[in-house]
């Protein structure tokens, strides 16, 4: 079976990049390939569903252009498919004198990345807009937003369909031969195709290894619980409330959402998970884990970070301890106001020298474009990285 393009993932950023390809070029032959028996089912479908303005990233990243391009071309698809979603806002805090300063210059760099209509507030505006939070100061971010991604990528894989792209499911990629003609093997079948978009997620690494020996990075799961509000406490948050991100650790603390579907997410904290794909703390594979601890990045990291991650462990056995971290925002909220809520598992990049991979990572081979970073936000800016990945696949006709 030939194909023009095949897409391996059928997360959101498979899917978005196979709906920009099909849009530039009608003619492509293309087919996504996802291991599982749905759509969307890991980083897609476990995130928190908040629609990103762009204001933490660094002017000129990937990061930055492709969440505020993608940002718009998101709210223009949810409009045009009518998913719901609603642009309500957020707050993001400082609660003490040291977070004053790191809170100006996440407000510069919002403003360096053209958003409009920021606003620095006080205590007392804090206020109005969350009566129940405790700050010293503040930022508005208007365009921030909620949404369900998970219907967002099922939009796209009905409009791909629609288009005469193939989607199979069930299908594990095993291997990708480069010689002559590139070979895509499955669990199934044998495939081939003038050019593989590797958008793996939790795996991306693992896909690309197939092609790339040398390969500097490696993906490392690190699981975000949340705990949600009891129904009768859902009040305490109107929108989303944000604490004033730790520059040198590439997540944003534990923070409140009011959720698209209904409800209000307390959390995450950032645990390394012991599976790629483990949602619990039970779920272990020891192959995977071994796989991580081995990494000479990641016994990096492990040494630079030991008293932040023995801190979200700490959090993540201990309901008291997570609420205690809640409380800096909203000192009202009680261990009782808190049920288990689900989970997420982030796939972040590690180099081999401990760096933390902040940015989103593209790297292209003759046959093959590997994505082998793209965490938070890359469920916002889906649309715009397939344009950026489709962008690099079109120049080869």
């Amino acid at each position: 079976m030939q194909y023009s393009v095949i897409v391996v993932g059928g997360g959101i950023v498979g899917l978005a990049t196979a709906l920009q390809l099909i849009k530039q070029k009608p003619s492509l032959k293309i087919l996504v390939l996802e291991k599982e028996n749905e759509l969307a089912k890991h980083q897609t479908g476990n995130n928190s569903g908040v629609i990103h303005s762009g204001i933490y990233y660094k002017p000129g990243s990937l990061k930055a252009t492709n969440c505020i391009n993608g940002y718009h071309q998101l709210i223009a698809f949810c409009r045009e498919n009518d998913i719901p979603f609603e642009l309500c806002g957020k707050v993001i805090v400082a609660t003490s004198e040291e977070e004053k300063p790191l809170l100006q210059n996440v407000f510069v760099r919002g403003q360096q990345n053209g958003l409009q209509n920021l606003r620095k507030i006080s205590a007392g505006e804090i206020k109005e807009i969350e009566p129940h939070v405790n700050g010293l100061e503040g930022i508005f971010v208007p365009q921030t937003g909620i949404v369900d991604y998970k219907l967002v990528a099922e939009k796209y894989g009905e409009l791909l369909q629609h288009q005469g792209v193939e989607i199979h499911l069930n299908e594990k990629v095993v291997d990708i031969q480069t010689t002559q003609t590139t070979t895509v093997v499955t669990e199934k079948t044998t495939y081939t195709t003038e050019l593989v978009i590797n958008c793996a997620g939790l795996y991306s690494d693992k896909v690309a290894r197939l092609t790339v020996k040398d390969l500097n990075v490696k993906i490392i799961p690190f699981r975000g619980e949340y705990y949600k509000l009891k129904k009768e406490k859902e009040y305490l948050v109107k929108n989303l409330i944000y604490p004033v991100p730790d520059p040198n650790f590439p997540f944003l603390g534990v923070h409140f959402t009011r959720m698209a579907k209904g409800g209000v997410e307390a959390g995450p904290n950032a645990v390394l998970a012991f599976k790629r794909e483990g949602y619990k703390k039970s779920q272990i594979n020891l192959a995977e884990l071994a796989e991580t601890l081995a990494w000479p990045g990641f016994q990096k990291v492990a040494a630079n970070y030991w008293r932040t991650g023995m801190g979200e462990m700490y959090r993540s056995f201990s309901k008291a301890a997570f609420t205690k971290a809640l409380q800096k925002l909203i000192p009202e909220i009680q261990e009782s106001d808190l049920v288990d809520g689900g989970a997420g598992v982030r796939a972040q990049a590690c180099d081999r020298d401990g760096g933390l991979v902040d940015d989103f990572l593209i790297l292209e081979e003759r046959n093959v474009i590997n994505v082998c970073n793209a965490p938070s936000p890359a469920a916002t800016s889906s649309l715009a990285i397939g344009e950026t990945v489709s962008g690099l696949a079109l120049k080869r006709w």
